[in-house]
C-alpha cells in the first residue's frame, strides 16, 4: 500500500517558514523603500524582486517535495551540481559585479543577480551528506580514520577534503570571507554527525574556538593596519577595527556597528514601530541586509525581535528533530546540516550587528533583502519536508506490512 506524502506534511516547519517569509517581504519593504524613493525609484522596487523569488521558491518547493528522495542520493546528480557550482563561482569571481570591494554576483536579467555562494551551503551540505553516509558501516568500525582515508594530504578530485577546501577557496578569493565561514563551520557539523566519535566533536569544537581566538589575537597584537596590506583579507580590515572599539572612528570603519547600536537603544523594549525606524534613514549603512536585525529591534523592540528569533529557533529544532529521527544515515545527516546551516548564518549574522564577532556581511536568514539567499533557504527547507515525510511514510507502510502478517 503506497501513501501519498501530501498528507505527511510536516506543517511544524512549513507554518514558521511562510511566517518568517512573509514577514521578511515585510521587513524589506520598511528597510528598502525610503531609499527606493530617494534613488528615483517604486518604493516597491525591492520588495517586488523579492516577492518574485519567493513565488519561485514555492513552486520549487513543491516540486522538490514530490519528488523521489533517491533524486537526493543520485551520485551523477550530484557530481553535475558540482562541476556547475564551481564553474559558477569561478564566474562570478572574473566577470561578476563587485558591490563593497567584492566580487560574487552574476547578472541574469535587469535588476537580478545570481550569486553562487548562497548556494554553495546548501550544496556543500548535500555532497558530504551523500559522502559520510556512504561510508556509515566503515565509520561505525573505524571511526574518524574512514572519512581521513588514512591519507596526511588529500590527493584526488575524488576526496571530499579537496572538493570541499576548492570550492571555499572559490568564495574566500571573491573575497566573501562572511559566507566562506559558515560553509567551514557547516563542513565541521557534517564532520561532527557523520557517525564519528562524541571526542572528535569536542576536538573540533576546540580547534574552532582556539583558531579563532589565535586569530583574533594576532591582529590585536600586529595591528589591523598592518592587517590591510594582506591580500584578499584587506577589505575586511576595517570590521576588526570596528571590533575592537567602533566608537574609536564613528564616522568611519565604525558606522556600521555604533549606528547598529543606537537602533537597538532607540528600538528599546517595545519598539518605535513597524515602518518608524530612525537608522535606516540613510545612517545605517546595509540597513536591509547586514544589519537587517538592527531595524527589527529598533521597530518591534527587543520583545518583538526576540519572538521573531524564537520562531526561527523553533524552526530549526524541528529540523533538528527531523535528523534526530531518521532511520536513513543520508536523511539524518542532510537534516541536521540543514539545520546547523541555518543555525550557524544566524549566529554570525546576529554576533556581527551585536559587536559579539567581526561584522562579516552575511544576511539574516528570511528577514534580508537577498532573492537568493531566500531561494536557498526554500530549497533547504523543501529538502527536509521532503526527508520527513518520505520517513514517515516508509515506517507506516512498514507497520502496514507487519499488521498484514
Amino acid at each position: 500500500m503506497k501513501i501519498d506524502k501530501r498528507h505527511l506534511l510536516n506543517y511544524s516547519i512549513l507554518l514558521p517558514y511562510l511566517i518568517l517569509s512573509v514577514l521578511g517581504l515585510i521587513i524589506v519593504y520598511s528597510t528598502t523603500s525610503a531609499s527606493s524613493v530617494l534613488n528615483g525609484a517604486s518604493p516597491f522596487s525591492a520588495v517586488v524582486n523579492q516577492a518574485g523569488f519567493f513565488v519561485l521558491s514555492l513552486a520549487l518547493l513543491w516540486i522538490i517535495y514530490r519528488m523521489k528522495l533517491t533524486f537526493l542520493g543520485n551520485s551523477n546528480i550530484i557530481g553535475i551540481v558540482i562541476i556547475v557550482e564551481a564553474i559558477l563561482l569561478i564566474l562570478a569571481r572574473f566577470l561578476g559585479e563587485t558591490r563593497n570591494g567584492a566580487y560574487g554576483w552574476l547578472s541574469v536579467a535587469p535588476g537580478v543577480t545570481l550569486q553562487p555562494a548562497e548556494y554553495l551551503k546548501l550544496i556543500i551540505v548535500w555532497f558530504l551528506a551523500y559522502k559520510f553516509s556512504t561510508k556509515e558501516e566503515m565509520i561505525a568500525k573505524y571511526d574518524y580514520q574512514v572519512i581521513t582515508e588514512n591519507q596526511m594530504i588529500p590527493r584526488t578530485l575524488n576526496d571530499w577534503r579537496t572538493v570541499s577546501a576548492l570550492l571555499v577557496g572559490l568564495v574566500v578569493i571573491m573575497p566573501d570571507l562572511g559566507n566562506a565561514v559558515i560553509i567551514a563551520l557547516t563542513i565541521a557539523i557534517m564532520v561532527s554527525v557523520s557517525g564519528i566519535g562524541h571526542r572528535w566533536f569536542q576536538v573540533i569544537i576546540g580547534a574552532i574556538v582556539l583558531g579563532a581566538g589565535s586569530f583574533l589575537g594576532l591582529i590585536w597584537i600586529v595591528g589591523v593596519d598592518v592587517m590591510t596590506r594582506v591580500p584578499v583579507f584587506g577589505y575586511v580590515a576595517r570590521r576588526f577595527s570596528a571590533f575592537y572599539d567602533p566608537f574609536a572612528d564613528p564616522q568611519g570603519a565604525g558606522l556600521q556597528l555604533t549606528n547598529s547600536y543606537y537602533a537597538i537603544v532607540n528600538g528599546g523594549w517595545f519598539g518605535r514601530g513597524l515602518g518608524n525606524s530612525i537608522q535606516k534613514n540613510g545612517f545605517l549603512p546595509e540597513a536591509h541586509t547586514d544589519f537587517v536585525f538592527s531595524i527589527v529591534i529598533e521597530e518591534l523592540g527587543l520583545i518583538g525581535a526576540g519572538l521573531v528569533l524564537a520562531l526561527l529557533f523553533f524552526l530549526i529544532l524541528r529540523i533538528f528533530l527531523v535528523g534526530i529521527r531518521a532511520k536513513n544515515s543520508f536523511n539524518a545527516m542532510m537534516a541536521l546540516g540543514v539545520g546547523g546551516m541555518l543555525l550557524m548564518q544566524t549566529f554570525v549574522n546576529i554576533g556581527g550587528m551585536s559587536g559579539l564577532i567581526p561584522s562579516t556581511g552575511v544576511t539574516f536568514p528570511f528577514l534580508s533583502q537577498g532573492g537568493n539567499s531566500l531561494l536557498t533557504i526554500s530549497l533547504a527547507i523543501a529538502f527536509v519536508l521532503n526527508i520527513d515525510a518520505s520517513e514517515k511514510r516508509d515506517s507506516l507502510e512498514r507497520e502496514i506490512e507487519v499488521s498484514q502478517y
